[in-house]
Protein backbone atom coordinates (compact mmCIF):
# COMPACT_ATOMS: atom_id res chain seq x y z
CA UNK A 1 0.00 0.00 0.00
CA UNK A 2 1.34 3.35 -0.52
CA UNK A 3 2.30 6.05 1.76
CA UNK A 4 1.53 9.01 -0.25
CA UNK A 5 -1.21 11.30 0.61
CA UNK A 6 -1.38 12.51 -3.02
CA UNK A 7 -2.38 9.02 -4.28
CA UNK A 8 -4.25 7.77 -1.31
CA UNK A 9 -7.45 10.11 -1.75
CA UNK A 10 -7.62 8.79 -5.34
CA UNK A 11 -7.73 5.47 -4.91
CA UNK A 12 -10.45 5.79 -2.11
CA UNK A 13 -12.44 8.03 -4.29
CA UNK A 14 -11.83 5.20 -7.16
CA UNK A 15 -13.29 2.96 -4.38
CA UNK A 16 -16.07 4.93 -3.17
CA UNK A 17 -16.76 7.30 -6.26
CA UNK A 18 -20.57 7.56 -4.63
CA UNK A 19 -18.57 9.31 -1.98
CA UNK A 20 -16.91 9.79 1.34
CA UNK A 21 -16.27 12.27 4.15
CA UNK A 22 -12.99 12.02 6.21
CA UNK A 23 -12.47 13.95 9.76
CA UNK A 24 -9.27 13.93 10.58
CA UNK A 25 -8.12 14.70 13.97
CA UNK A 26 -10.72 15.51 15.18
CA UNK A 27 -10.35 17.80 18.70
CA UNK A 28 -13.11 18.59 20.91
CA UNK A 29 -15.80 19.03 18.21
CA UNK A 30 -13.77 19.89 15.15
CA UNK A 31 -11.52 18.41 13.04
CA UNK A 32 -8.31 19.59 11.54
CA UNK A 33 -8.89 18.44 8.39
CA UNK A 34 -12.03 17.77 6.58
CA UNK A 35 -12.28 15.82 2.99
CA UNK A 36 -15.91 15.17 1.00
CA UNK A 37 -16.36 13.84 -1.68
CA UNK A 38 -19.75 13.66 -1.69
CA UNK A 39 -22.00 14.84 -4.02
CA UNK A 40 -22.40 18.70 -3.25
CA UNK A 41 -25.94 18.08 -3.40
CA UNK A 42 -25.95 16.16 -0.20
CA UNK A 43 -22.67 18.34 1.26
CA UNK A 44 -25.51 21.22 1.17
CA UNK A 45 -28.24 19.46 2.71
CA UNK A 46 -26.30 17.63 5.54
CA UNK A 47 -24.92 20.93 6.40
CA UNK A 48 -27.96 23.34 6.03
CA UNK A 49 -30.29 20.94 8.20
CA UNK A 50 -27.63 20.07 10.65
CA UNK A 51 -27.67 16.69 10.26
CA UNK A 52 -23.80 16.36 12.24
CA UNK A 53 -25.39 16.58 15.43
CA UNK A 54 -27.96 13.85 14.92
CA UNK A 55 -25.65 11.29 12.45
CA UNK A 56 -25.15 8.45 14.27
CA UNK A 57 -22.30 7.62 12.19
CA UNK A 58 -20.49 10.76 13.41
CA UNK A 59 -21.29 9.72 17.09
CA UNK A 60 -20.32 6.13 16.90
CA UNK A 61 -17.24 6.90 15.46
CA UNK A 62 -16.23 9.79 18.64
CA UNK A 63 -17.07 6.80 21.08
CA UNK A 64 -15.46 4.06 19.24
CA UNK A 65 -12.83 2.81 16.93
CA UNK A 66 -12.77 0.02 14.36
CA UNK A 67 -15.50 0.20 11.78
CA UNK A 68 -18.90 -0.52 11.52
CA UNK A 69 -21.86 -1.23 8.65
CA UNK A 70 -24.19 1.94 8.50
CA UNK A 71 -26.95 -0.79 8.67
CA UNK A 72 -25.55 -2.00 12.00
CA UNK A 73 -26.55 1.60 13.36
CA UNK A 74 -30.37 1.07 12.36
CA UNK A 75 -31.02 0.44 16.01
CA UNK A 76 -30.29 4.41 16.89
CA UNK A 77 -32.68 7.07 17.87
CA UNK A 78 -35.71 8.62 15.46
CA UNK A 79 -33.18 11.78 14.37
CA UNK A 80 -29.99 9.32 13.64
CA UNK A 81 -32.92 6.99 11.11
CA UNK A 82 -33.86 10.13 9.72
CA UNK A 83 -29.99 11.35 8.68
CA UNK A 84 -29.37 7.74 7.71
CA UNK A 85 -33.01 7.79 5.58
CA UNK A 86 -31.55 11.15 4.19
CA UNK A 87 -28.34 9.76 2.77
CA UNK A 88 -29.73 6.68 1.19
CA UNK A 89 -32.58 9.41 -0.65
CA UNK A 90 -29.30 11.09 -1.72
CA UNK A 91 -27.59 7.94 -3.31
CA UNK A 92 -25.38 6.79 -0.05
CA UNK A 93 -27.14 2.99 0.50
CA UNK A 94 -24.34 1.24 1.52
CA UNK A 95 -22.31 2.92 3.43
CA UNK A 96 -19.93 2.10 6.55
CA UNK A 97 -17.74 4.31 8.78
CA UNK A 98 -13.92 3.92 10.27
CA UNK A 99 -12.69 5.07 13.68
CA UNK A 100 -8.50 5.55 14.24
CA UNK A 101 -6.60 7.71 16.79
CA UNK A 102 -7.06 8.22 20.25
CA UNK A 103 -9.40 10.30 21.96
CA UNK A 104 -7.71 13.35 22.00
CA UNK A 105 -7.25 13.75 18.47
CA UNK A 106 -9.71 11.12 16.89
CA UNK A 107 -9.86 10.55 12.87
CA UNK A 108 -13.68 8.84 11.91
CA UNK A 109 -14.66 8.60 7.83
CA UNK A 110 -17.37 7.25 6.40
CA UNK A 111 -17.78 5.67 2.75
CA UNK A 112 -20.66 5.13 0.69
CA UNK A 113 -21.51 3.31 -2.46
CA UNK A 114 -24.95 2.99 -4.09
CA UNK A 115 -24.44 -0.23 -5.63
CA UNK A 116 -23.62 -3.07 -3.01
CA UNK A 117 -21.96 -2.98 0.55
CA UNK A 118 -18.36 -3.19 0.87
CA UNK A 119 -16.75 -6.43 1.64
CA UNK A 120 -14.78 -7.05 5.03
CA UNK A 121 -11.38 -6.89 2.72
CA UNK A 122 -12.38 -3.16 1.21
CA UNK A 123 -13.75 -2.07 4.69
CA UNK A 124 -10.44 -2.86 5.96
CA UNK A 125 -8.12 -1.23 3.21
CA UNK A 126 -10.41 1.72 3.82
CA UNK A 127 -9.44 1.58 7.17
CA UNK A 128 -6.08 1.09 6.88
CA UNK A 129 -6.10 4.33 4.40
CA UNK A 130 -7.80 5.92 7.20
CA UNK A 131 -4.85 5.45 9.46
CA UNK A 132 -2.41 6.60 7.18
CA UNK A 133 -3.93 9.74 6.21
CA UNK A 134 -4.26 10.28 10.16
CA UNK A 135 -0.81 9.34 10.90
CA UNK A 136 0.70 11.94 7.53
CA UNK A 137 -1.53 14.70 9.05
CA UNK A 138 -0.81 14.12 12.37
CA UNK A 139 1.67 17.20 12.75
CA UNK A 140 -0.74 19.62 11.42
CA UNK A 141 1.29 20.02 8.28
CA UNK A 142 -0.68 22.41 5.94
CA UNK A 143 -1.06 20.81 2.30
CA UNK A 144 1.05 22.64 -0.85
CA UNK A 145 -0.93 24.31 -3.57
CA UNK A 146 -0.37 21.15 -5.62
CA UNK A 147 -2.07 18.59 -3.03
CA UNK A 148 -5.16 20.94 -2.68
CA UNK A 149 -5.00 21.52 -6.30
CA UNK A 150 -5.29 17.71 -6.91
CA UNK A 151 -8.12 17.76 -4.30
CA UNK A 152 -9.92 19.75 -6.26
CA UNK A 153 -9.68 17.78 -9.23
CA UNK A 154 -10.45 14.52 -7.64
CA UNK A 155 -13.80 17.14 -6.65
CA UNK A 156 -12.47 16.52 -3.24
CA UNK A 157 -13.56 19.38 -0.93
CA UNK A 158 -11.20 20.51 1.69
CA UNK A 159 -11.89 22.18 4.90
CA UNK A 160 -9.36 23.49 7.69
CA UNK A 161 -9.42 26.09 10.01
CA UNK A 162 -6.48 27.45 8.01
CA UNK A 163 -7.22 26.39 4.45
CA UNK A 164 -5.44 29.14 2.92
CA UNK A 165 -2.86 27.88 0.41
CA UNK A 166 0.63 28.58 1.11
Amino acid sequence: MTKDFGSLLPELKSAYPIGFAIALHIRFTSPALLLQAYDPVWIETYSREGMVMHDPTVSWGLRNFGAIRWDDLAQTDAAGAQVLAAARAHGLIHGFTVAVGDPASRSVASFARDDRPATPQEIATAADKVALLHEMTADGATLSEGEHNALAALSILLTKDSAARP
